[in-house]
């Protein structure tokens, strides 16, 4: 409840202060490869615009999600069955 959202409020921002921090010798969005699985695929324009273009996707299918909800009374995954 209230208890819930007031730590996740909390939590997340002090990730945002002390660890997702932008730092003045990388390019903006660069964070690296964070979990270290595998090889990273490179800084490069062509892996920014993928990164740019999936963000895009998952934030029409978020927008869908929403208008379908609040046309039909029903959360996403009622809606699914």
């Amino acid at each position: 409840g209230t208890y819930g959202l007031v730590a996740l409020f909390l939590v997340s921002g002090l990730l945002e202060l002390l660890l997702w921090t932008d730092k003045d010798e990388k390019e903006v969005g660069d964070y690296g490869n964070p979990l270290s699985l595998g090889m990273p695929l490179g800084w490069s324009d062509d892996m920014r615009d993928r990164e740019l273009n999936n963000g895009r996707a998952a934030m029409f299918a978020a927008m869908g999600i929403i208008a379908a909800e609040l046309a039909t009374g029903k959360d996403a995954v009622e809606q699914l069955i």
